[in-house]
């Protein structure tokens, strides 16, 4: 059986969005890792339709990824330690890149490394592919640094920011952590260190237990906590940042309706990107455009924008 490929319904509500120099014709992307390169749901949705499609975290050479089993799903999400497995950046633009230019997408690629000269590597092996944004994925650890996530301290942040910084001109949004004390002085330092934009939230470090067998459910005990438990936490610090800096905010955590999207907005958010909705619905991020029109269509909002930031305290 055959699906129909769905694409946004026609609407006279402005829809497009400036996210740090990426023009998206809609405020809806797929966050990294929850829709590959967008190809198999190609089948789904029109990915040529969306703002702009976020590739899965590409390093400079293919990683393995964690040991199984790696996924568990838990009350109103789940739990993920897949690893970042990828086949490194020459297959991503040997075979990924090239398809999503053909179909007409906007692309992001999300950039993973292990090390500061790696996040440059990737970037500066990219430099000739048709991308039109990078998303630096800083909640990588640093094996320079004993393993410590780069995102989580100041001084890492800066560093690895303007180092892609220096390596580029494309729009660089950076990708943060949510497992910090203060969210805002990270979101500070990334911004101080040439950001032209920031997206958050990433995973929260959580943990399941089968109480049956006493063993975690994880092979690597803790994972990435996402889904719609994650919602309360990702808007409060969606709206913490948007009070902190002056760049544009990427919003994810717990989206799966176009209410959930227009929340963000109206928190801070630019653009909002749709993750673990697209495992349980492949049309997710056409059914969260839509939703974001009929909201607009109802209040009488002729230009999206009009949302961000519109949050009345």
């Amino acid at each position: 059986m055959t699906c129909a490929r769905r694409s946004p319904r026609e609407t006279s509500v402005k829809l497009g969005v400036n996210l740090g120099g990426l023009l998206m014709k809609n405020p809806v992307t797929t966050a990294s890792g929850t829709f590959a390169a967008g190809r198999e749901y190609h089948d789904f949705v029109d990915v040529s339709t969306l703002g702009a499609v976020t590739t899965k975290g590409v390093s400079l050479n293919g990683w393995e990824g964690n040991a199984s089993p790696r996924i568990a799903e838990v009350p109103s999400g789940m739990l993920n330690s897949i690893g970042l497995q990828n086949p490194g950046v020459e297959h991503l633009k040997a075979h990924e890149l090239p398809w999503l230019a053909e179909v007409g997408a906007t692309t992001v690629v999300n950039v993973s490394g292990h090390s500061f000269d790696e996040y440059v590597a990737v970037i500066e092996s990219l430099e000739d592919a048709p991308v039109d944004a990078y998303e630096v994925n800083i909640s990588c650890p640093n094996v320079d640094a004993g393993g410590m996530t780069m995102g989580c301290h100041v001084p890492s942040v800066e560093k690895v920011v303007s180092l892609c910084r220096a390596a580029t001109k494309r729009p660089l949004i950076v990708k943060l952590t949510p497992n910090v004390t203060d969210i805002t002085e990270i979101a500070r330092a990334a911004e101080a260190a040439g950001a032209d934009a920031l997206s958050l939230i990433n995973t929260l470090l959580g943990m399941a237990i089968d109480a049956k067998r006493r063993r975690p459910q994880l092979a690597r005990v803790v994972g990435g906590f996402s889904g719609p438990a994650v919602k309360p936490v990702a808007l409060r610090m969606v709206w913490q940042c948007h009070n902190a800096v002056d760049i544009p905010l990427l919003g994810m955590g717990g989206i799966s309706s176009g209410v959930d999207a227009v929340e963000f907005m109206l928190a801070g958010a630019t653009a909002v990107a749709v993750g673990t909705a697209n495992f349980s619905n492949p049309a997710a991020t056409v059914d969260v455009i839509d939703g974001i029109v009929e909201y607009c269509e109802e209040q009488g909002v002729r230009d999206v924008n009009e949302l961000i930031g519109a949050l009345q305290c």
